[in-house]
């Protein structure tokens, strides 16, 4: 049986939802997922591609609270872009894109809003198959991205945009999601 991403991704943050007793406040370790849509857009003599597919993210970190209104702290996380279709030189094409990142995170704090922006590197993967071959590609790029959250005592809630550079094609995620800070 195969799981859906998405519900996957939801069902994470309802577990970590159904547990106040773990949470803490906006400084320290938080963990969370966010659902979105990523556009896909890559155009080369081999391959054209702009595309977009719904995606997840399951995300942690660490927040130093060095400064009361100013957040700096680092985060890792998981994506799964989904699945991106494109003309190839051999046909239809299928791209399948996931990436693991660590950011480096800064931001303002305004009371229970605040503002934030991430950059690092991104490791990722694609697969990919068309009529006469399938195969993979990998590498590590930089990554970066804006956002905005909503701390509600332990409960965060964010928007975010993302970009990554892979090669000579864009990938950008748009995402909401949730976090518990412990």
């Amino acid at each position: 049986m195969k799981l859906n991403p998405s519900l996957s991704a939801l069902a994470l943050v309802a577990a970590l939802m159904a547990a106040p007793v773990w949470a803490g406040n906006e400084t320290g370790l938080y963990l969370g997922g966010s659902v979105g849509s990523a556009q896909l857009t890559y155009d080369s003599a081999d391959a054209y591609i702009d595309d977009s597919d719904g995606g997840y993210k399951v995300f942690g970190g660490y927040n130093f609270g060095l400064v009361p209104a100013v957040d700096l702290g680092i985060e890792v996380s998981y994506t799964d872009f989904g699945d991106h279709h494109g003309n190839t030189f051999a046909g239809d094409g299928r791209f399948s894109n996931t990436a693991w990142q660590g950011h480096l995170v800064g931001g303002l704090n305004l009371g229970p809003v605040g503002l934030f922006a991430k950059a690092g590197v991104a490791n990722w993967e694609t697969r990919f198959s068309n009529d006469l071959f399938t195969g993979k590609d990998d590498g590590s790029d930089p990554s970066y991205g804006i956002g905005a959250k909503f701390q509600i005592d332990a409960l965060q809630l964010r928007a975010e945009y993302e970009r990554l550079t892979m090669d000579d094609a864009d990938l950008d995620f748009y995402s909401i999601g949730a976090a518990l800070t412990f």
